[in-house]
């Protein structure tokens, strides 16, 4: 089936748009754009130059895709925004194409939920089956991974990681990384422990939850040097694959990790 375009939206001729893709009222679509099979643009949405987004996706009325940079660094030049598959951008949600600085792209995974008035700044990368709730806000450069969930009015500092299955609580804000299933609780974000819920959800075993449980308690509430604790977690951990991804992404921070809120001794 060809695409489904309102009389009173308007599509720039070069703009691609693939099967079954339906535009709305008063929706527009600017030059150099790529749509993928069945996306739907409701009334009013937006999608801006040099975005290329995938099938199945769902941008509602009045969010808008693909638009310039926020930074003083940008000087206009051709920069993108990709997005894959299956997303729900919702209500005034902003995704923001890339810089030269960052390396020109902004990327956007797949099955993805962009609830109302979230904000996906320039160069963030943005993994699969992340939840955003409302007025949640990525800065430039931000490393999302799999399955992350921010919890409405939360911001993340520029280049800073969520690793996957974290959870940020609401009303938080996190200007270090947080690492991969752990919990980020506060204005000034704290790790509270494991993030519980979430790997229930993704039905963990005892055992790996009772490994990470240890995991916390030694890199965040004891004394013991960070480098050893690591070199710890390996040695008595290291048959959980998800023990091993914690500790290379600690390794890999560049602007450290959350501290503790060293009230959760029982975590």
């Amino acid at each position: 089936m060809s695409a489904q375009v309102h009389p009173s939206a308007f599509v720039h001729p070069s703009a691609q748009l693939g099967e079954g893709v339906v535009i709305g009222p008063c929706a527009v679509v600017e030059e150099d754009v790529v749509i993928g099979d069945r996306t739907r643009l409701d009334a009013f949405a937006t999608v801006k130059r040099y975005t290329r987004m995938g099938s199945d996706n769902h941008v509602h009325s009045y969010a808008c895709v693909g638009g310039e940079p926020q930074d003083l660094k940008y000087a206009g030049e051709v920069s993108w925004l990709e997005i894959g598959n299956g997303n729900n951008i919702r209500e005034f949600s902003t995704l923001h194409r890339g810089t030269e600085g960052g390396g020109g792209c902004t990327r956007i995974g797949d099955n993805n939920l962009f609830m109302a008035y979230t904000h996906v700044a320039h160069d963030c990368v943005v993994g699969n089956n992340v939840v955003m709730s409302n007025n949640a806000t990525l800065a430039g450069h931000v490393t999302v991974g799999d399955f992350v969930i921010i919890s409405g009015l939360s911001a993340v500092h520029q280049f800073t990681r969520l690793g996957q299955h974290s959870f940020v609580a609401g009303m938080s804000g996190l200007p270090q990384d947080l690492p991969p299933f752990m919990l980020a609780v506060g204005s000034r974000a704290a790790v509270h422990g494991p993030n519980l819920v979430g790997l229930r959800r993704m039905r963990a075993s005892r055992e790996l939850i009772a490994a990470l449980k240890n995991a916390f308690r030694l890199i965040w509430l004891s004394e013991t040097p960070r480098k050893e604790a690591l070199e710890q977690l390996e040695y008595e951990f290291g048959n959980f694959p998800e023990i091993l991804d914690l500790v290379a992404f600690i390794r890999g921070s560049e602007r450290g990790i959350l501290s503790a809120n060293r009230g959760q001794q029982d975590a």
